[in-house]
Parts: C-alpha cells; structure tokens; sequence
C-alpha cells in the first residue's frame, strides 16, 4: 500500500509533462541500471532478458513483462512495488518511488517502443561485435596454469591461447568497456569490471572453463576501474568514478564494503598479502590502506606527489608499486616501520627511472624479481625489483600502453593499448615473440610473428 501510494504521488508530475513517460529516455536507464545484472542474454535469470525492448515485451517463464494500459495488471509493475514475490531487483536496493512511477506512467501511456533506431543493441551471444578495426586494449590477464590469455575487447572479453596462437572463444556481456581483467588464484573465477561511461559500472564474474556468466553486478552510474580478487578468492575489489573502492563477495556477487576514503576517481586497486587490507590509488594523488573487512582508513602509503593510474603487489610480500602522472614508478612498503609524520614518507623503498610519459599500467612479476611499466611512452621498460636498474625495454607499439601483464611462469610479458595490438615478449630479453590483433577483423587480421 505504502508503494502505491509513493508512486500516486509521483505521478500527477511525471503525466504533467508533454511527452510523458518514454521506454529509451526514462524506463530503458532504469532497467539496465538495477535489473540487467541479472537478466541478460548471458544470464537470463526467470527465462527473463530486460537488455531489449523487443526481450522486455516478451518476457520470461512467468509471461510477459508488461500489458500495454494495464500496470497494475503488469509482472513488471507488481515485482518492482513487492506486490508479488520476491521482490525485484532481488537482493539489492529497491527501485525508488519515482522510478517506479516512470515505469508505471511507460505501460499506462501504452508502453511503447520509442528506440531510435541507431540506438538498438545490434550485439548478443550470437552475434557477438564486428571489428573494422582494432579497438584499444583497456586490459588483459593471463590464466593462473598459463594456458590462456584474456583480452578486452569492445562488449567482450576475448580468451587466447596464451602463446597468441588462436582465439579459444568469446564472452560476450553488458559493458561497452572493460578497463581490468582478473583471474582469482585458481583459475576457477574471470573478473572483468568496467561498463558504459555515464550510464552503468558493471562487474562481471566469469567461469572461464565454461565459458558462463556467473554473475553481473552493476554497482554504479559510470564505469568502474582496477579490479582485483583477493588471494583466498572469495572477495572482489574494484575502484569507481564515484570515489570509492567497493567490495564484493566473489561466489554470489554481494556488496560487502563500500569504501569513500578517496576524494577523486580510484583507478586501482590490490589486496595484501593476507587479503585483510586493500591499498587503492586515483586521482586524488593517494595511495590508501583499507581495512577489508571495515572499510576503515588506515593511513595513505605514499606522500601525495601527482594523480596516480596504477598499483602492483609483490606476489609474497607486502609491498606495493604504484605509478602515474609524475612518470615515476614509487615502491613502498605498505606496513609503516615508525610513527608517521607530515609529510612522511618513510614507506618508500625505492624509486624507478622517470619514464618518458605518464604511467598507465604496471606489473610485479609471478617469480617476485620484475616490475614492468607502461604507459604514455612508447616502450614498456622492466626492472629488476631488489635493485631498481632497468633489465630491458620492450618496444614496437605505436601509442599508449593501458595493459601489461607478465605469464605465470614469468618468463613472457604481454602488453596492449591504444593501437589495438597485443604484443608477447621474451621478459628476459626484450624480444618481441608475438604480434597479432585479439579481435577478428571483418577484413584480412594481420599478424606478424
């Protein structure tokens, strides 16, 4: 009753206006903000896809989703308002009163399609994106046992043999950009977070052996950036252009934490050692130690200097690299050896050679003994973590570099970026032993070996 009375209210308001309530304006945002997650093509939860109009009117196992004219007698209505069982979206918050009064003013109006038709989801699970070019590689991974390599792609993600030499299949999701990939330390969990700028951040949990979208949990209104799964597996963090770092159980996808330490966009974030703290990094020059299991600050890391992009984890260690406007890569020990003063900056253990343009992306290799570091400049440079001096440059793209990423064994580094291109090197020598665009191309994909 106190639903409808909440949606009573809003509605002389919304059918005040001269065009009243539209399906792409005011209900499509709604949906694909709190209900997309979980009925998508990928995941279609109830035999239910909410991503198409055309999906929307043809509704799942329980019939149709709306009766044009008739709200109060539309699944669509009665889930949203509780009025049937269980209440949508399930688990999360609830559509507000005016949400809910836009979707009821939509199906009352006679609930039609009002697309454009440039704005129509050409894109599914069977008929994944057409490339005619490549676009810019955001993000990639390597699988834990080193058979696979995961690539952004527009829409996708894009599984690899791990060599480069054949693409094994395609997922296919929500979000037009993905901006990082994560393997949890068995292998058993793909996570890519990233969504469609302005409108949704979405994370995304995969089962790599099948190929299923486990779960989709669409978080905030814009795209989210740097995740990362703790190492026992079971939590996921990632960073948002809401300023906060949040974080998710990684088996059903549920909100555990969500951090507000920061005062800008978090870029990146990684777990120590023992999973019970987080270091995130962003825009507002920060690098700061959470408490996951609190979200409560602990303390900034670093001595702010410049907006940073990027954060790496020594894989034993408690000690972290992070890198961005300034072009210096900073390694610091995330635990603080005395009491700390302003200005203090005795966590740093070392600084890296200024690199030739603004860092997007770093690595820590798998064997502990390589930071890699790329970005604005035109080669990724490695180090040799306990000296700081460089081992070698890796050089042949033509633009930025927004994804490293060393194999397990450590003896490959792969990197991608603006120029579309995904490039394997020999880590110990520089050598570049792979070519080759991740995408397939509508016309001939060139691959140089």
């Amino acid at each position: 009753m106190r639903a409808f009375l909440l949606v009573a209210s809003w509605l002389p308001a919304i059918l005040a206006g001269e065009t009243g309530a539209s399906y792409f304006r005011d209900v499509r945002p709604i949906l694909q903000r709190q209900c997309q997650g979980c009925h998508q093509p990928a995941v279609k939860s109830s035999g239910l896809d909410l991503t198409t109009f055309d999906a929307l009117e043809t509704g799942g196992k329980r019939g149709p989703a709306f009766r044009a004219g008739a709200p109060a007698e539309s699944l669509l209505v009665k889930y949203v308002k509780g009025d049937a069982q269980p209440m949508m979206p399930l688990g999360a918050t609830p559509l507000t009163a005016e949400q809910i009064a836009w979707i009821v003013s939509w199906i009352a109006g006679g609930a039609k399609n009002d697309t454009p038709a440039a704005a129509k989801d050409t894109i599914s699970l069977d008929r994944p994106p057409v490339y005619l070019q490549p676009p810019v590689i955001s993000a990639l991974a390597f699988s834990p046992d080193g058979k696979t390599l995961a690539v952004s792609g527009y829409r996708e993600l894009l599984l690899h043999k791990a060599d480069g030499s054949g693409l094994i299949s395609r997922l296919v999701g929500q979000s037009e950009r993905l901006n990082s990939i994560a393997y949890s330390a068995d292998g058993s969990t793909l996570v890519a977070a990233g969504g469609t700028p302005a409108r949704f951040g979405e994370v995304q949990i995969w089962d790599p052996a099948t190929g299923k979208l486990k779960r989709s949990v669409t978080l905030t209104a814009d795209t989210l950036f740097g995740a990362s799964i703790s190492p026992d597996g079971k939590e996921i963090a990632v960073g948002g252009a809401d300023n906060s770092v949040r974080l998710l159980d990684a088996s059903s996808g549920k909100e555990l934490q969500k951090i507000g330490n920061h005062e800008n966009w978090v870029l990146g974030t990684v777990f120590g050692v023992d999973g019970r703290r987080v270091v995130s990094v962003g825009r507002d020059q920060a690098a700061k130690l959470s408490d996951a299991g609190s979200g409560a600050f602990l303390e900034n890391v670093n001595l702010l200097r410049g907006e940073l992009a990027a954060v790496a984890r020594h894989p034993k260690k408690n000690v972290v690299v992070i890198g961005g406007e300034d072009r210096v890569p900073y390694v610091y020990l995330m635990d603080r050896p005395k009491v700390m003063k302003i200005a203090d900056d005795t966590t740093l253990v070392r600084k890296l050679p200024r690199q030739d343009g603004l860092i997007a992306a770093l690595a820590w290799s798998p064997n502990g003994k390589m930071i890699a570091v790329g970005g604005m400049g035109p080669q990724v440079n490695v180090y040799d973590s306990d000296s700081g001096t460089l081992s070698v440059s890796c050089k042949g793209h033509e633009a930025g570099i927004y994804a490293i990423a060393f194999s397990p064994a450590s003896d490959r580094l792969a990197t991608g970026g603006f120029d579309g291109h995904v490039r394997i090197y020999n880590a110990a020598t520089g050598e570049l032993v792979k070519d080759f665009v991740p995408v397939p191309l509508s016309a001939a994909v060139t691959t140089r070996e």
